[in-house]
């Protein structure tokens, strides 16, 4: 038995009045889902459990199989594992976001909060830049990809509380810069990376091609390192896990799974989905599982941008899940499981906890003509909920 998990990360929405009250999922072309969803298992999984931020590290850890409420230490610690970085009992991981802030009517607002979405090339030069000025026996900085990169924190407080930058798109960052027992700390170092920034070379560079250049850090999802029992361990599985994020790689490497990196796989619109559909259907040939995630979706949506919230969902389904429904015949019995880890809303720009439409496919070939596509109206109308959605996994082995 082959088991796949499809995931476009924030697909799911709200309805939208220029869409005709629709949702991005009822507007966009999906063929391949909606032959799922009108012959599969159907429905709706709540994947972030009551009282928790719903960010994409609590909802991939429901999506994987593990409960969020036993194992879940932060967001950082995962990235961290994905890195090579391993945490001593007294590190705290947080993420580094290269933004770009903007001084306005006294204040300053979130203007982007990946810095246009800066190159991994890039980021690593300025993460580098951080490191060699502000790094010291309490802090290290170690470069990631594109925005996303990573501080440890030496004997750092993992209970302060920070605020992720992508929540507060076009609002005045005074209200939500880090608080609590060390925060001060962390407010010096993002105050000091904008004079880094500021005078290193690539600021210039970038202005003058027309980029928008990183001009401050943004410090947020801290934690401690967390444990978790693999795949092998939980479900007697081996697999892979094919992302181009730092955070869900993270996750397979607790789950113990093998990471594969697709070249081209960016985690935006350009991404190289069909490279990422061919690398799930070779793995499959050594591995039962494969998670393949896909995060253009929720990327579109934290920027507002309805076009390409469309067209990353309408890629997802011709170039990924298409290939892979078709290739995943060869292996006789199979298993997937198709859903976003949390909805991203574009009227709000951000995540939130409401349930998720979810498909399981089988391999059926009789259709179920009530079902009208894959959508979250859809979902609802079958009456399938999954209260805990961990429990996604164990539905899908069952």
């Amino acid at each position: 038995m082959k088991y796949v998990v499809l995931l476009g990360d924030g697909m799911s929405d709200e309805k939208i009045e220029s869409l005709g009250n629709r949702t991005p999922l009822q507007a966009a072309h999906t063929p391949n889902m909606d032959f799922m969803a009108r012959r599969g298992t159907l429905g709706l999984a709540k994947t972030v459990p009551q009282g928790y931020p719903p960010g994409s590290d609590v909802a991939n850890l429901s999506v994987f199989g593990y409960d969020p409420r036993s194992c879940y230490t932060g967001r950082s610690p995962l990235e961290a594992a994905s890195m090579g970085i391993e945490l001593g009992p007294d590190d705290v991981a947080l993420r580094v976001n290269l933004v770009n802030l903007e001084a306005r009517a006294g204040t300053l607002l979130m203007k982007d909060y990946s810095a246009g979405h800066i190159s991994t090339e890039d980021g690593a030069e300025l993460v580098n830049a951080l490191q060699k000025e502000l790094g010291d026996d309490e802090f290290r900085f170690y470069p990631g990809i594109s925005y996303r990169h990573l501080l440890v924190w030496r004997g750092g407080n993992e209970k302060i509380c920070a605020t992720p930058p992508h929540d507060i798109t076009g609002q005045s960052i005074l209200d939500y810069l880090p608080s609590g027992d060390g925060a001060e700390k962390l407010i010096t170092l993002m105050n000091a990376s904008q004079m880094v920034f500021h005078n290193h070379p690539q600021y210039r560079r970038r202005l003058e091609g027309g980029k928008l250049p990183a001009n401050s850090i943004w410090l947020w999802g801290q934690g401690r390192a967390p444990r978790m029992a693999t795949y092998a361990e939980k479900f007697g599985l081996t697999g892979a896990v094919i992302s181009a994020v730092d955070l869900v790689r993270g996750i397979g490497v607790y789950a113990g799974l093998e990471i594969i990196k697709v070249p081209g796989a960016t985690g935006y619109i350009d991404t190289n989905y069909r490279g990422k559909a061919e690398a799930a259907l070779k793995a499959l040939q050594t591995s039962d599982y494969v998670y393949l995630h896909v995060e253009a979706p929720d990327e579109a949506a934290h920027s507002g941008n309805l076009e390409h919230k469309l067209k990353a969902i309408e890629d997802f389904d011709a170039q990924v899940v298409g290939p892979v429904l078709e290739g995943v015949r060869q292996f006789g019995d199979y298993r997937i499981l198709c859903t976003p880890d949390h909805p991203t809303p574009l009227a709000r720009m951000t995540h939130t906890s409401d349930p998720v439409p979810f498909i399981i496919y089988r391999g059926e070939e009789s259709e179920n003509p009530g079902v009208a596509g894959y959508d979250e109206d859809s979902a609802g109308e079958s009456g399938v909920v999954v209260e805990d959605g961990f429990r996604l996994m164990e539905m899908m082995l069952a």
